[in-house]
């Protein structure tokens, strides 16, 4: 580890598509550079195409998930704050371990949305980024205090979808 000299936070939010892409795709470009990347899903617990093929980059990725496969509609269950909240405890050692050049949250933003962790549980992760690691944090509905705390924030908004037309999502392009 070491590549970054100095590590910031980025926030990708917004309801249009990409917020994951985006994450994944800067993990995609900083394995091509030989850093070391960790990616930790909230909510997400399916083995989706993107997992997949991020595992072919094994020595440079690592990819756990902290939900159990599927999205919360309603009030989260017990099992799902549970998965949330020990997610969070491993992450906050990998943060600091030393190990990692990038740390990615996925679906995090979502995460605390739903009330499977407060906002100042995420508030104290970040306070715990060392300078030469970079924090991205992912999904919508980002809570404005994490907005305040980060580097960089970019929302993806959607303009025109063709699911509003009964397009589903589609192999190899949204999973």
């Amino acid at each position: 580890m070491g590549k970054l000299s100095n590590g910031y936070v980025q926030v990708y939010t917004g309801d249009g598509k990409g917020k994951t892409t985006a994450a994944l795709g800067l993990a995609l470009r900083a394995a091509g550079f030989d850093m070391k990347v960790y990616v930790a899903q909230f909510i997400k617990g399916m083995k989706y195409n993107e997992i997949k093929a991020l595992e072919k980059l094994a020595n440079n990725v690592t990819v756990e998930q902290f939900g159990n496969g599927c999205f919360i509609r309603n009030a989260p269950a017990e099992r799902d704050i549970e998965s949330a909240k020990s997610g969070l405890e491993k992450i906050k050692k990998v943060l600091v371990s030393g190990e990692y050049d990038i740390v990615i949250l996925d679906e995090i933003n979502i995460a605390l949305y739903f009330g499977l962790l407060t906002v100042d549980e995420v508030v104290e992760l970040i306070s715990l980024k060392p300078n030469n690691v970079e924090l991205v944090l992912t999904g919508r509905r980002v809570h404005p205090q994490i907005i305040e705390l980060a580097d960089l924030v970019t929302e993806m908004r959607e303009i025109k979808h063709y699911f509003k037309k009964g397009i589903m999502a589609r192999q190899g392009i949204e999973r």
